[in-house]
């Protein structure tokens, strides 16, 4: 199969389930096409894609996390798990996408998206209560956690239109051998796997620092 954008979505606010002073974006619906942008470097300066919102500005948005793509053959996996229907857009994803394998994709890897747009592979995404209250599951940041298939979260290098139907085209991988699975039990709590992302060097400063931290904090 062709790697290629299924869905473009964008949010469609609605309250925090857990009762949180603000309307989360988690829930996204299905759009023609997407406008991706750079936003600023820190969480508070917004989402990659114009028109989108973000509700908690404490720990989402930003450079680091300013497109978030999640691949339709995972949510086809939890629809048999859970016994229910899942569109594009259920786990907030800007891109649903196909026919590629985003969690072995390196930290730093490139991607080019239809004619224009280049995206980055930046950070791993942490399970929330807010995800799991926007699905109404049981253990659900455990469950997720332990399938090991978060999705990736996206910076943008070159910005421009998204649409749905466009190919995707892996650019050359960088100089380390982190994917985002190993991202992704390293920011879990999964010391060995947190010990060679920091040997990588391949997380921007402030996320390395406070997986060293960490690290430290239990040596």
């Amino acid at each position: 199969m062709t790697a290629r954008v299924r869905s473009t979505n964008v949010a469609h606010p609605k309250p925090e389930p857990g009762g949180k002073p603000y309307a989360t974006g988690i829930d996204k619906r299905p759009v023609p096409a997407i406008e991706v942008a750079r936003p600023g470097p820190s969480y508070g300066d917004g989402s990659g894609v114009v028109g989108d919102h973000v509700g908690d500005e404490r720990h989402h948005g930003g450079a680091h996390k300013a497109v978030y793509a999640y691949a339709r053959e995972e949510l086809d996996h939890w629809e048999g798990e859970l016994a229910r229907g899942l569109s594009d857009g259920t786990f907030g994803e800007n891109l649903t996408t196909e026919g590629v394998d985003l969690e072995s994709l390196l930290l730093n890897q490139r991607l080019r998206v239809g004619e224009e747009v280049v995206l980055e592979v930046s950070v791993a995404r942490s399970p929330c209560s807010t995800f799991a209250g926007h699905l109404g599951e049981r253990g659900w940041v455990r469950r997720f956690t332990e399938r090991g298939r978060c999705g990736v979260y996206l910076r943008v290098v070159v910005p421009g239109t998204v649409r749905a139907g466009d190919e995707i085209e892996v650019l050359a991988p960088p100089d380390h051998d982190i994917d985002m699975r190993v991202a992704f039990a390293a920011a879990m709590g999964d010391d060995a796997a947190a010990v060679k992302v920091l040997a990588a060097s391949c997380l921007p400063a402030m996320y390395h620092e406070r997986l060293a931290a960490r690290v430290r904090a239990k040596g």
